[in-house]
Parts: C-alpha cells; structure tokens; sequence
C-alpha cells in the first residue's frame, strides 16, 4: 500500500541534460514511486497553499515522469546538489522548517564546493539527512555531519559479459567534454599510443566545453586509432561499455560515477583515477588506478591490458567480485529505509 506521504526530489539537471545526477533522480524517483508518491522538478517553486497545490507555476524543464497523476503536498525533499539545489533547499526549509530534508551530494559538493561556497555549506546544515555516493565520501565532511551521512550506493542492470576481441583492445572513455572529467588526460594517453594500431580508443561525451571539442577534433585527426563520438544515448552507451575491454574513467573529482558502476555491472575493466570517488566505488585493493592526470601511467596500463598475459582477466574479475553491491534491489532498499527513517522521526 503506498504511504500519502508525497515526496518531491528537486534536480538542476533534468532529462536534456542527459548525465550523471539526471539518471540518479529518475532512477530514485522510480523506486521511491513503489511506496510514496513523487515529483521530480528543476527546482522547488514553494511555498504551498492552504488547498494542497503548490503556488506558482513550475519551472520551466520541470517533469511528473508518470510517478503520481496527483501529487499532495509533499511531506519530504530530495535535493541533488548542495551548492546548484540551494535556492530551492532554502525556500523548502522555510515554508516547511518541520519537514525533512535529505541532500544527496554531489562530485563538485563534496570534493569542491562545501570547501568555500557558503550556500554549499548552508545546504550541508540545514539537512537532516545527507547522502554519499561513495563509500569514501563522508570522510570529506566535518565529524558533526558525519552522522548525518548514509552512503547509497547507485545501481544498474546487470549485463551479460562481452568476450574480449583478440585482434585488437577496445578502450572507452564515457564523460562529456569537461574540465571535472579531466578529458586532456584521454586525449594525452591516445596520442602516446598513436601508433598502436591493435588498441583503438573511443571517447563519448558532449562538448560542454568548445575548446575541448575543438582538441578532440583535432586528435582525431592526428590520432586515427581515436574517435570522438559525442553525445549519445543511453542504451548505445551501455552497449559500449559491455562491448568495451576497458574503461578509462579519468576524472578529477566524483561522487560516485555512473559509468564506472555500468562498466562493472557488464564485467568491463576499469581504468580510474585514483580520487576518492573511484576508489570508493572499486575498492582500495582494486589495481587498476593511475594517478589524476598521469597521461604517462594510464597509456602504460592501457599497453599493459593488451600485452600483459591474464591482466585484463584480473581486473574483470575483480570488478565482478564487487557488481553485486551495485544491483538496484539493494541501491532501493538503502533509500527506502532513509526515507522511512526520516519521514518517522519528523
């Protein structure tokens, strides 16, 4: 029996956004739909009327995905984003100060922006929950926080493993054109292994940045063993990463990338930084990281994927040994009860 108590889950990033928090908050929106009735919105317009509705109109980019024909007046906030959800958190905490707020932070949250923004930070204490992406990720924040803290860890579906091709090794790299995803390092590894005809690279991602997009044209030109995609959607994505031998996931700061939890739920290796927010998803034992922006060390361990005998099996395995802690039953089952938890206690 679904509770009356309506939800709303506020993020900046709505569906022609196409990344990472979008995927969060749809797929978050679907589980909770199961028991509470939600909306998912841009932005929270508040206050609420004596009648139930919201006054003013929702902004614009603002979706009800089928979730809730109706939705009541929301008895909890879902807010993706600390810093770019602050407007919306500030509005809710002073037309409802009773209700809950849950946070769930992001990369730039986390490893940049609670450090020196003050609407970040005033995010951070206005919660009464937060949520970590990583395992890691609550050790960024002040000890008076940390109980606030409940790490959810983001799901997908699983996918059959792809057989490795042997003639050539096939490495991707999913991240749109940005400095956060630290696209220079991919573009510096493709052309220290230029004349490897037998390791092809492909790069997909929009250019969010022009002159990154202008390098990534300009690589391939000097490169023909890469290829810059652009964006595309989803479903060929994932059929990418399954099909792919490695991903490389070399960005400078994460929360907990999607991309890197997709490769691992297809039985794809997985090249990452060596940041907090990859290690909190692979494990410290894990052993394939090089350090942020080391163009030098991942070319090498790309080369080493394809000559090293039984290398490239290793990383599959151990990223396999881990896939389960990512299956939607369990991502679905933690929020659920934070949730609940919240909604009790208030």
């Amino acid at each position: 029996m679904r509770s009356q108590s309506g939800i709303v889950i506020v993020t900046p990033a709505l569906a022609d956004a196409n990344n990472g928090n979008w995927q969060t908050a749809r797929r978050w929106a679907r589980m909770l739909a199961t028991e509470y009735p939600v909306s998912l919105l841009a932005e929270w317009p508040g206050p609420v009327s004596q009648g139930g509705s919201v006054q003013g109109q929702a902004p614009q980019g603002a979706t009800r995905p089928g979730l809730a024909s109706q939705t009541p007046v929301p008895s909890l906030m879902i807010a993706l984003h600390a810093r770019r959800s602050a407007a919306s958190i500030e509005r809710w905490k002073k037309a409802c100060p009773d209700a809950p707020l849950l946070v769930a932070l992001t990369g730039t949250d986390l490893y940049r922006d609670i450090d020196t923004d003050p609407h970040a930070q005033r995010s951070l204490e206005w919660a009464d929950g937060l949520i970590v992406l990583n395992t890691l990720g609550a050790r960024r924040l002040a000890p008076r926080l940390q109980s606030k803290v409940t790490v959810v860890l983001q799901s997908c579906s699983a996918r059959k493993p792809w057989p490795l091709a042997r003639r050539h090794l096939r490495v991707l790299m999913v991240g749109h054109l940005r400095s956060e995803k630290a696209p220079e390092t991919f573009f510096e590894a493709a052309r220290l292994l230029a004349d490897r005809p037998d390791i092809r690279l492909e790069h997909i991602g929009g250019a969010l940045d022009d002159s990154l997009g202008a390098q990534a044209r300009q690589l391939m030109r000097e490169c023909p063993n890469y290829q810059w995609l652009g964006a595309l959607p989803h479903a060929e994505v994932r059929r990418r990463i399954q099909q792919a031998g490695l991903l490389v996931h070399p960005s400078r700061m994460e929360g907990g990338a999607h991309v890197v939890i997709e490769a691992m739920r297809s039985a794809t290796a997985v090249l990452a930084s060596g940041i907090d927010g990859n290690v909190g998803l692979l494990g410290e034992a894990y052993e394939g990281y090089f350090p942020v922006g080391n163009a030098q060390a991942l070319a090498s361990l790309i080369t080493s994927a394809r000559e090293v005998p039984g290398m490239l099996e290793g990383l599959r395995k151990q990223v396999l040994m881990r896939a389960d802690q990512f299956a939607p039953e369990h991502e679905k089952a933690v929020l659920l009860q934070q949730v609940r938890n919240l909604l009790i206690r208030h």
